[in-house]
């Protein structure tokens, strides 16, 4: 469900290098395994737009149906740590093919749920399977494509990861509106097979050296310090756990994350490097990321539920509509570049924060008589300074971080950005209900709330960007002096 996508990751070996194959068979390499961020891109913009038509389904409290978002992200924080190591272990195209069956089983599982809670279990299923597909498909277009067709192949690769999201809403919206809520999970599954025979056909079979034990220590300590605060987050203000089973998970957390701190530190390959930390460009992209994750993440949940509950428009219309934040986001793609050369990235990140935050507490005053277009307009301009902004920060990670440590930190920002975007889809819900009290009414005005607590949580990212030297990245920018 991501706004951005997951950073570089270490290439794996085909026979100690790239097999030779022609620039034709490496696009159609990348486009084959790339149907899987389109799959993964196109399910989780569609179920958005079908979040007010679930809850009606499933006859439950519409600021409940965030655990479909949540539950599915934080698969994704759990187990993505662990699809390097299983590439490496069982091959590349096995695990990824895997991955794509596990993803496509879950797909239909959500298709045949009756209930919330077998809808969210589904969604666990389905996010095991997203863990494994992305990383995994990227490690396969960096193994197999020679070094001097890298870019390229990668441009190919993220084209559908673009794509989706601008099918996505309107393709949800017309599903809706000519047949029942499951389809947008059931048409995945021709998606998915169809891939799935490309991958067979077109991709090589990709080996890399033993990598050795994984570290289910450390792997199990953090899924417990993972799930722990997220549960909690979840659950605030909502009557779905006892007090004492919150504090309970809270507590775990805690102990979890101190003993794998601990743990970490004596091994020289742990599952998430924390020494990536003492890297200043790193650790201002991880922590202005997550500021800024936290506040729009609330986004695919608050946006559905103001614009076909609060407003009463149909989901095709709404998905029409939101499509307009899709296009922002592609053309957010070529000008990044030009603009970090001239300003460099601690300027880019400021002003693009501060564009974010106010352009995502904007649908706070979106009403009936709000002109579409002002809202398109709007959602476009939010969609473009998001994107410029993750661009920046994702690329700035990398700038001090040596080659060796790549890997580790793809991995690190991975969850981190996962983790953030659950926490922000659970302070939504939760400034939601906070805004609508006990068993109100989602009218437009219980909106304002939620959607300014979201922009102000977004501006706390400015501070941490501004403390990054006026040189920072200068390296990977291009920009002199």
């Amino acid at each position: 469900m991501g706004t951005d996508e997951t950073s570089p990751t270490a290439a794996l070996t085909a026979e100690a290098a790239p097999p030779a194959i022609s620039p034709t068979a490496q696009r159609l390499a990348s486009l084959a395994v790339a149907s899987a961020l389109f799959m993964e891109f196109i399910d989780s913009t569609a179920l958005s737009t079908a979040l007010p038509t679930l809850a009606h389904a499933f006859h439950a409290d519409p600021v409940h149906l965030k655990l479909a978002l949540t539950s599915y992200i934080l698969a994704l924080a759990v187990f993505t740590p662990i699809s390097g190591w299983a590439a490496e272990k069982l091959g590349a195209k096995p695990v990824f093919m895997s991955a794509m069956a596990v993803f496509l089983l879950g797909s239909v599982l959500c298709g045949f749920s009756t209930t919330l809670p077998q809808l969210v279990a589904s969604r666990l299923v389905q996010g095991l399977g997203g863990a494994m597909m992305t990383p995994v498909a990227r490690l396969i277009v960096v193994g197999s494509a020679p070094r001097e067709r890298l870019i390229q192949a990668m441009g190919w690769f993220t084209m559908p990861a673009l794509i989706g999201p601008l099918i996505g809403p309107p393709l949800a919206g017309f599903v809706l509106g000519v047949a029942d809520w499951p389809w947008i999970f059931f048409i995945n599954v021709p998606v998915g097979l169809l891939g799935m025979a490309a991958v067979v056909k077109f991709v090589p079979r990709i080996t890399s050296p033993d990598p050795g034990g994984f570290d289910w220590v450390g792997f199990f300590l953090s899924a417990l310090a993972i799930t722990g605060v997220v549960v909690v987050a979840e659950t605030a203000g909502l009557p779905l756990l006892p007090n004492w089973a919150k504090v309970v998970a809270l507590i775990a957390a805690a102990i979890a994350l101190v003993v794998y701190i601990r743990q970490a530190s004596r091994r020289s390959r742990p599952i998430l490097d924390l020494t990536l930390l003492r890297f200043p460009t790193f650790r201002a992209s991880l922590l202005g990321g997550a500021f800024v994750r936290l506040g729009i993440g609330a986004g695919p949940f608050l946006m559905p539920l103001l614009l076909q509950v609060g407003l009463h428009w149909s989901p095709l219309h709404a998905g029409a509509v939101t499509f307009a934040g899709g296009v922002g986001v592609l053309g957010a793609r070529p000008f990044a570049a030009l603009t970090l050369r001239k300003f460099g990235f601690r300027i880019q990140l400021v002003a693009f924060v501060l564009l974010t935050g106010l352009l995502s507490a904007a649908p706070a005053f979106f009403r009936e008589s709000t002109p579409v277009p002002l809202i398109m307009v709007l959602l476009l301009l939010a969609g473009f300074c998001r994107s410029n902004q993750f661009i920046a920060a994702n690329t700035i990670a990398y700038a001090d971080v040596p080659q060796g440590k790549v890997a580790a930190a793809s991995t690190l920002a991975a969850v981190s950005q996962q983790v953030s975007l659950a926490l922000g889809v659970s302070f939504g819900g939760f400034m939601l209900h906070v805004a609508r009290g006990a068993g109100g009414v989602l009218t437009p005005d219980r909106f304002i709330v939620p959607y300014l607590a979201v922009g102000a949580t977004t501006l706390l990212a400015i501070p941490v960007y501004w403390m990054l030297a006026p040189d920072a990245g200068s390296s990977i920018s291009g920009r002199r002096g």
